[in-house]
């Protein structure tokens, strides 16, 4: 016997939609289990990563903080994934969007008005695109895989600010410290509340939410980039350009990976350095999927990647454990994630292996008719 996969005749919309929920239950449980075998109390484990980050209004104010690149970048990745092109590389266009705001940003002068910040926000959009088209002009033009040119493009962009850093964007005054010169206060997005650094980028979030639903779900061009992605023949078939579709997921993806660089950059960093990349890009993947590649879904599923971003800051401050276990959790919900959905969709079956044949054919004599071997088999 052996176990295989079988597909379920109907895969229930419920369990479905409860999938997310139910993988988020697996993950407490398995973290529950690596709080224990490191010899931390579970239960006060658990409670840094999903009670600590939700205790009082500053709390809030940094997942708000942390989910605005987030919910960006996932924003443009979902898009992507849905036309079944696979930017992996939304890291090194969000590089790139703050190394172009922080060009920008660093002109600023004091008397800089307020469309100044819009110029920054501008020129971060422009700058995760144009990186992004690269990628779309190799795929097009040479058909190389997106997904390793994305992926190499992002230590080329880690390279490209370490040096703009390190060499002629030092700032003179900074002690000889790799980083440029601090903004100046113009380019400061307003803040949310006193007393806490989530700004007013958290309002673009949304209302790029809100515009990316009504581009997937209302227009046509959303409902082409769909059907390219679920069915490249029926595309093809109904006149949707392959080469358009390609082209608007990334350039889209990249604007929003570049506009997330922009409000970081401006907002609670406030100067570009080497810690820029922070893996807002390859956390975002799963902000996507666990969000079920929808903009609505991405909202929560980004606030949830968040808490467990902020829950490893703590976990290395209050348990003295390492700030990486905050990866390990993002792993362990994907993998929770892909497994639930594997079970919703296939069931596990045990499947009996043919019996072995007693005895073989007798071999027919040289000369024989094969009626004759047969008569002779039948014979034993």
């Amino acid at each position: 016997m052996k176990l295989v996969l079988e597909p379920r005749p109907q895969p229930s919309r419920l369990w479905s939609a409860l999938s997310p929920l139910l993988a988020l239950l697996l993950t407490m449980l398995l973290g529950a289990v690596l709080f224990g075998l490191s010899g931390t109390s579970p239960l006060q484990g658990l409670a840094v990563f999903f009670v600590e980050p939700l205790k009082n209004a500053y709390a809030w104010g940094e997942i708000a903080l942390k989910a605005t690149p987030l919910l960006l970048i996932a924003l443009g990745l979902g898009l992507c994934f849905r036309s079944n092109i696979w930017n992996i590389g939304a890291e090194g266009q969000f590089v790139l969007g703050a190394i172009a705001s922080g060009w920008v940003a660093l002109q600023a002068q004091p008397g800089s008005g307020a469309g100044f910040i819009a110029l920054i926000l501008l020129a971060g959009s422009l700058g995760g695109m144009a990186w992004a088209a690269i990628v779309a002009l190799l795929r097009d033009r040479f058909n190389t895989n997106e997904i390793l040119v994305s992926l190499m493009l992002v230590y080329v962009a880690i390279q490209l600010l370490n040096y703009l850093v390190y060499g002629p964007w030092k700032d003179p005054a900074g002690y000889n410290f790799p980083r440029t010169a601090s903004f100046d206060v113009a380019t400061q997005l307003p803040r949310l509340m006193s007393g806490a650094r989530a700004n007013a980028g958290l309002w673009l979030a949304l209302a790029a939410c809100a515009l990316m639903w009504l581009f997937m779900f209302r227009t046509r061009a959303g409902f082409a980039q769909q059907v390219g992605g679920l069915a490249p023949a029926a595309a093809r078939y109904a006149g949707f350009p392959a080469r358009r579709a390609l082209w608007t997921a990334l350039l889209l993806s990249g604007a929003l990976a570049g506009l997330a660089g922009a409000l970081d950059v401006i907002g609670p960093v406030g100067q570009l350095n080497p810690q820029i990349p922070v893996g807002y890009g390859f956390t975002a993947i799963i902000v996507a999927f666990v969000g079920r590649l929808h903009p609505v879904g991405m909202v929560f599923s980004s606030v949830l990647l968040s808490m467990l971003v902020i829950g490893g800051e703590l976990s290395q401050s209050q348990l003295g454990l390492p700030k990486s276990l905050s990866n390990v959790f993002q792993g362990l919900l994907l993998f929770c994630l892909l497994a639930c959905d594997t079970l919703i969709n296939y069931r596990l079956r045990l499947k009996h292996a043919p019996a072995n044949v007693a005895a073989a054919p007798a071999a027919a004599a040289p000369g024989a008719t094969p009626g004759a071997a047969a008569s002779a088999h039948q014979g034993l």
